[in-house]
C-alpha cells in the first residue's frame, strides 16, 4: 500500500493543483505538504542570509546550510507522519536532482512511497508562473528539466495539455496496479 506520494516537478508545473486533485478524488484521507509550506514556515531572516535559502532576481534558488538542516528535519517529519499512519502527498522541486531524491530516500526508508515526475513544457509554466504572485520570473524555466535530469519515476504525468483532474486519475491507477 503506498504510503507516501512525492510529486517532483518546475515551478509552476501543477504539482500542488494535482495533489489537491488527489486528496479530493480519494475515499482515504491523505495529508498534503509542500516544500512552499517549509519554507513559507521559516523566519523571514532565512530568505535573506546566505545559510538561510536565497531566492534571486533570475528566478534562481539557493539552499544554504541552516536552510538544509531544517529541510532534513521536515523531510524526516514526514516519515515518522507516515510511518504513525497518515497517508501523504508530498510536492517538492528537487533543485539537487538525484541528491534530493536520494535524501528523501534517507528519511523515508521503509515505507512504500509513489515517486511521480510532474513534467510541464518550459513556455506554459512560465505563463502560469506571470499569473502567480508567489513567484520570481524565470523560476519555471529554469527548474522545468534541472530538477528530473537522471531521475527514475514509478509514473511521469505532463500537464502542458492533461488536466490536473486527469494527471491525478492517471497516478490513483498507478496506487491501484
Amino acid at each position: 500500500m503506498t504510503e507516501i506520494i512525492i510529486l517532483n516537478g518546475g515551478s509552476s508545473s501543477g504539482k500542488t493543483t494535482i495533489a489537491k486533485c488527489l486528496q479530493n478524488s480519494s475515499k482515504a484521507p491523505w495529508l498534503r505538504f509542500s516544500i512552499d509550506d517549509l519554507i513559507e514556515a521559516m523566519p523571514d531572516a532565512m530568505l535573506k542570509k546566505d545559510s538561510g535559502i536565497k531566492l534571486g532576481e533570475d528566478g534562481s534558488v539557493i539552499p544554504g546550510t541552516e536552510f538544509r538542516a531544517l529541510e532534513s528535519a521536515w523531510r524526516h517529519g514526514m516519515g515518522e507522519m507516515a510511518r504513525r499512519g497518515a497517508r501523504i502527498i508530498i510536492d517538492d522541486v528537487f533543485l539537487s536532482g538525484i541528491e534530493a531524491r536520494k535524501r528523501w530516500e534517507i528519511s523515508l526508508d521503509g515505507l512504500q512511497v509513489l515517486w511521480v515526475g510532474v513534467m510541464c513544457d518550459p513556455t506554459v509554466a512560465a505563463v502560469r508562473e506571470r499569473d502567480r504572485e508567489d513567484r520570481i520570473e524565470g523560476m519555471a524555466v529554469s527548474q522545468a528539466a534541472a530538477v528530473h535530469e537522471g531521475m527514475q519515476y514509478d509514473i511521469s504525468v505532463d500537464t502542458t495539455k492533461t488536466s490536473p483532474e486527469e494527471c491525478a486519475r492517471m497516478i490513483e491507477r498507478k496506487i491501484k496496479d
